[in-house]
């Protein structure tokens, strides 16, 4: 997050909004300057990525579904628009402590210690770590403990669309992405594949609410993608996973998504559109 802070130092922050005596390298400054990276790159993301999934990938025909709610895609945007700022708090406390230089995040690959082949396999690494500590946050959400208070919001919509994509509840939002920070600080990781994989996740986010149930048949037994969400929306503890289905059959909540068995929720839209024509 150093190259960010440092491109926007140099062509906002330092020549428009801080006075030349408030140092680049102050705490505060830093803090003052990650909450509004990470808030404004929050609603960018948002709204980039679901605005082109809502327009470009989303079946829409989903919205005519007996569990669609009145008005949800506003709602959906709504909420998320009101806890982004808030979710970014914890994230800037995690992001500060990667600027002052507590985490494993290097520079380079020429010349570096680590080499590209050490790029392939991070990024593998970073998958396989963070989609195993996803799966038991997730789960851990759904206790009796925690859901009411923290993971049911994003429950209220049961057939989500991309822009339900980020609509958390603050905490649960920053526990789920707790993962993407925590590795960095455990493991090597090059600043740049850093920046990458934190945009992928974002995608990946509001591509496992986009309502395209399609996986090549080859990756269906390992992809968790929109279909297994969607069923995770409707029948709750199933299918926690994020990037893999590996913990879930670990965990013995794998479900088979139903839309890959003619009964997902396009496959009731279409049978309820059949009968109103008839």
């Amino acid at each position: 997050m150093d190259l960010v802070l440092d491109a926007c130092d140099h062509f906002v922050l330092t020549p428009y909004l801080y006075p030349a005596s408030f140092e680049p390298t102050d705490w505060r400054r830093q803090i003052l300057s990650l909450y509004l990276i990470t808030t404004i790159g929050g609603y960018v993301m948002y709204f980039t990525f679901s605005t082109f999934s809502y327009f470009f990938i989303f079946d829409r025909s989903l919205m005519q579904h007996p569990k669609f709610l009145k008005n949800q895609v506003m709602l959906e945007i709504q909420y998320t628009s009101t806890i982004v700022p808030f979710m970014a708090i914890p994230t800037v406390a995690m992001f500060l402590l990667e600027v002052r230089g507590y985490s494993n995040l290097y520079n380079g690959v020429e010349g570096s210690i680590y080499g590209w082949l050490f790029i392939v396999f991070s990024t593998f690494t970073f998958l396989m770590f963070t989609d195993c500590l996803i799966y038991w946050i997730h789960r851990g959400l759904h206790s009796k403990l925690l859901y009411k208070h923290l993971h049911k919001p994003h429950h209220r919509w049961l057939v989500p669309t991309p822009f339900a994509s980020h609509a958390f509840h603050p905490i649960d939002g920053f526990l789920q992405s707790l993962p993407y920070h925590l590795y960095p600080f455990l493991f090597p990781l090059n600043k740049l594949l850093y920046l990458a994989l934190f945009i992928f996740v974002n995608v990946w986010t509001v591509s496992i609410h986009d309502g395209d149930y399609r996986v090549p048949d080859l990756l269906k037994p390992f992809i968790n993608g929109s279909a297994h969400h969607t069923d995770h929306h409707l029948f709750y503890n199933y299918n926690y996973g994020q990037f893999f289905t590996l913990w879930d059959r670990i965990g013995s909540s794998f479900k088979n998504p139903s839309a890959f068995e003619g009964e997902g929720p396009g496959d009731t839209v279409r049978r309820l559109l059949a009968v109103k024509d008839n």
